[in-house]
């Protein structure tokens, strides 16, 4: 308990909350470069899933590079990057990188083929191109799907983030790796609280993203839709005879 309130007067310190390398600027480092791995895994994984789900082909692939992914350790990748890249935020990011892209991968590969193939094939009967379909009917859909990979993505990023500390100055792991070498375990406590703390807000947010994409997707008849040309694409579907 008295290691808790110690943590907690660290915290709440006022003269840890000045200066540059204060707590204020060490959250808005461990946000920023959290937010920049997991956009640049939405950047190759949403593309790509969304092509895999859309066209059917590619589907062993995703279960072998997201398996194979998920298996690696990061701390032990982050070493081998930070051997061959040096100190500086490129072995985290790519390190980090790979523990967020097979979530988004598969949220939107997973989102788009559960889009019935009745709603797509309507789609086409109304004219639509396939990019169309995946960007105005599949992806809208696929919303919530999707949602919950970037979500697991993003916290999976800003837990383990404070292993850039490892071979960079930035994020919350500064204060882990500086208290565990001087033995200010309030301050090792104290940060471990702060990370926790993002965690639980960047998941209430994406929980209520998640809620508000799948009111749109599942309407009161039950039938997913979401944008526009799906309802077009449903209205075509009930007019044309079986």
């Amino acid at each position: 308990m008295n290691l808790l309130l110690d943590a907690l007067a660290w915290v709440l310190d006022p003269a840890n909350w000045a200066g540059s390398g204060s707590i204020g600027a060490r959250i808005l480092e461990h946000l920023g470069f959290s937010a920049a791995v997991v956009a640049a895994a939405c950047a190759v994984g949403i593309p790509a899933g969304a092509a895999i789900g859309h066209s059917g082909r590619g589907r062993s692939l995703v279960i072998l590079l997201t398996s194979g992914a998920r298996a690696l350790p990061t701390l032990g990748l982050l070493t081998i990057l930070g051997l061959a890249l040096g100190i500086g935020l490129e072995a985290p990011f790519l390190a980090l990188l790979v523990l967020a892209l097979p979530p988004v991968l598969a949220g939107a590969y997973a989102g788009v083929e559960s889009v019935a193939r009745e709603t797509v094939g309507a789609s086409r009967a109304i004219g639509m191109t396939e990019w169309q379909i995946v960007r105005g009917v599949e992806l809208p859909l696929a919303a919530p799907v999707l949602l919950g990979g970037i979500r697991s993505a993003a916290l999976q990023v800003i837990s383990t983030a404070t292993l850039a500390a490892y071979v960079a100055d930035t994020g919350l792991g500064r204060p882990l790796f500086e208290g565990l070498k001087t033995q200010r375990y309030d301050m090792m406590l104290g940060a471990s609280l702060l990370v926790a703390l993002l965690a639980l807000a960047v998941e209430l947010c994406f929980q209520a993203l998640q809620s508000s994409a799948s009111r749109r997707a599942a309407p009161h008849t039950g039938r997913p839709q979401s944008a526009r040309p799906h309802r077009a694409a449903l209205g075509a579907r009930e007019r044309t005879p079986a």
